[in-house]
């Protein structure tokens, strides 16, 4: 089944060891359910899941998994440098009956052919060696440093249908969104921003995986829903591309946890992982005092 609909990239939330705190974690994701998205897309950047061991993301999956988070309204993210790190990881979610996994290129090393990203996509498909694996290429180049083109993706519907399913298109690039929309009908496209959601849902678009879905979920499944419907979604796209453009005007992460932070009262879901910075207190009560009451808190 291919997935569509909101699909936030759950931030993690650490505690005073900065270890990951399970259950605010999985407090947090219920309420991004409960708030309208249609499914989980935990263990991206937004979850630094980069700053996480193999062993403690592979923990996160268990632990919504044994929190009764459907496995059907998860995709995690499964990439990796080391070719072996991104098979254990997209094994184990299609063991576990996740709807898909969301794959980053190996991002060391730069100015990589297309060929070596082709020969890492099927050495993953390869290594689960399972026919339910379903992939979600996941294109970020500005910090992966090599990303998915339309040549390569083409090759890899045609090499491996039916498993290569859809795409997460981080780049920023709406006319790059838009061309691989165009390309590819059927090939669900997950735009990260919703500030060009008017334009990419009416064109085929599958939804969206907008990391400022963490605070305002309901607003951007509202969006969704409405534009689906073929309703007016003015005043909906215009209160969600405001609330993006306060939340990203700073450091994404950072703000993000400092907005959670101050709306359930928890000053840890403040923490990030080093190298990035938390905001301080008076920092997060600004943001978070932008972002209401118009907000939909979650």
């Amino acid at each position: 089944m291919q997935v569509s609909g909101l699909w936030p990239p759950a931030a993690t939330p650490f505690d005073s060891d900065l270890r990951v705190d399970a259950p605010a974690l999985l407090a947090h994701c219920r309420a991004l359910l409960d708030a309208g998205a249609s499914g989980l897309a935990p263990l991206g950047t937004t979850s630094e899941a980069n700053s996480l061991t193999l062993s403690e993301r592979a923990g996160v999956l268990d632990a919504l998994l044994e929190g009764g988070i459907a496995p059907g309204q998860l995709m995690p993210g499964t990439g990796a440098c080391a070719l072996g790190d991104a098979i254990d990881l997209s094994g184990r979610a299609v063991a576990a009956g996740c709807a898909g996994v969301l794959l980053l290129p190996p991002f060391f090393y730069k100015g990589v052919p297309d060929d070596g990203l082709h020969d890492y996509v099927s050495r993953v498909i390869g290594g689960v060696a399972d026919d339910r694996l379903r992939v979600y290429l996941y294109h970020i180049p500005q910090m992966a440093g090599a990303g998915w083109s339309l040549p390569l993706i083409e090759r890899l519907l045609s090499d491996f249908p039916g498993t290569v399913v859809g795409l997460k298109d981080s780049s920023g690039d709406w006319d790059n969104t838009r061309s691989i929309i165009e390309a590819f009908p059927g090939f669900a496209v997950f735009p990260a921003s919703e500030a060009h959601l008017s334009d990419a849902i009416p064109l085929g678009a599958a939804g969206c995986i907008s990391a400022t879905a963490n605070v305002n979920a309901a607003g951007i499944a509202a969006l969704i829903e409405t534009l689906r419907n073929g309703e007016d979604a003015t005043a909906l796209q215009a209160e969600a591309t405001r609330q993006r453009g306060i939340v990203t005007s700073g450091p994404l992460i950072p703000g993000i946890k400092a907005v959670l932070a101050e709306r359930s009262g928890a000053p840890g879901w403040a923490r990030v992982r080093p190298p990035l910075v938390p905001m301080t207190v008076t920092e997060g009560r600004q943001l978070a005092s932008r972002l209401t009451p118009e907000m939909a808190s979650t």
